[in-house]
């Protein structure tokens, strides 16, 4: 083991609780969805999250079918716990999630009891861990009893196999029912987890994140840059990349249509009066509202992470800034509402 920490991590993050509870998250937090895999080399992800940990990123997102292939992020990550991280467990948040398909058969993916209890145990197996931080229902179940998927994740909690239940996708009227079942079974639903950028409206449109402030919940944000559009580095004609083996990663046409493609391009302006990059930018405004916990980012290589990290500098932005924001990206919005049946599949 040769990794410590550096001793000044907790000066530069800020940290948000989530909704009403006690749990606080920095405000960017660091996902291992895509480029956390059987691909990356051990000691490009030691520098990556050693560099996220020494700036105050203590909050490492997964999900049992994070890779590829399915479960390789949580293995990589393991190993680099238990080979650098593990002096520091008690300061690091690790969440993991079950929903999307993860093994053959009936029982591989969705909200049965049977599959959450079973991912849940895979996945403290893969990370070497006693615990998880946060354990979520990934996405809504429209053939199982929303009693039932709350229930495996009450006793998951109960269980100490986790500490927080949470849950990903949810609409509006689920994630009021959610919250309320949970409340009934004595275990708090702590945080939500969904996509939300600013061309990516779905939980104001449908009052997904009112009701999230309505039962205390807080919201970390995945996608805060639409899978990368806001960045800003797919203009002038540059096209985007397929990540071949992984249906969940591929930017869609609907991302890279011309009206979206100039609508980022507008938006470079007010990153530039800023101070900002595009990136910093997309992440100051999702953190704008303060029902907002973290923003989860995605990165391929450290300089995209002290990209991200450089929006710690500017957070505010001001009344006209986001007045002109709205006027840019308003109009190409897109429907990303998570659909009961099929979505992202």
């Amino acid at each position: 083991m040769s990794y410590r920490a550096n001793e000044g991590r907790y000066e530069a993050m800020a940290y948000r609780n989530c909704g009403k509870w006690g749990l606080k998250l920095p405000v960017i937090s660091v996902g291992l969805w895509q480029n956390f895999g059987g691909n990356r080399d051990h000691t490009s992800a030691v520098e990556i999250l050693a560099h996220a940990f020494d700036a105050g990123i203590t909050h490492f997102d997964l999900a049992n079918n994070y890779g590829p292939p399915p479960g390789s992020a949580e293995e990589l990550f393991g190993k680099i716990l238990a080979e650098e991280f593990r002096p520091y467990r008690d300061e690091m948040i690790i969440s993991s999630k079950a929903g999307y398909r993860m093994w053959p058969g009936p029982y591989g993916e969705f909200g049965s009891r049977k599959y959450l209890m079973a991912s849940c145990d895979q996945s403290l197996k893969r990370m070497g861990l006693d615990y998880l931080d946060i354990f979520y229902s990934h996405r809504p179940d429209p053939e199982t009893p929303l009693e039932e998927t709350m229930g495996a994740l009450a006793d998951i909690v109960k269980s100490g196999k986790a500490l927080y239940a949470g849950i990903s996708s949810y609409p509006e009227k689920e994630t009021r029912q959610a919250s309320q079942m949970l409340h009934e079974m004595g275990v708090p639903c702590t945080i939500h987890q969904p996509s939300y950028s600013m061309i990516n409206r779905w939980i104001e449109e449908d009052n997904t994140i009112e009701a999230c402030a309505d039962e205390g919940m807080g919201i970390i944000a995945f996608s805060p840059l639409t899978q990368g559009v806001l960045s800003g580095k797919y203009g002038a004609g540059v096209a985007p990349q397929t990540r071949a083996g992984n249906e969940q990663t591929t930017v869609r046409e609907s991302h890279m249509r011309p009206e979206v493609v100039a609508a980022v391009e507008r938006l470079r302006p007010i990153a530039d009066a800023r101070g900002q990059s595009m990136v910093q930018l997309a992440l100051s405004w999702v953190l704008r509202r303060r029902e907002v916990t973290s923003a989860l980012i995605g990165i391929r290589n450290l300089e995209q992470l002290k990209d991200n990290l450089g929006v710690l500098k500017n957070l505010e932005l001001a009344p006209e800034e986001i007045q002109a924001i709205d006027e840019i990206t308003k109009p190409v919005l897109m429907d990303l509402a998570p659909k009961p049946t099929g979505w992202l599949r």
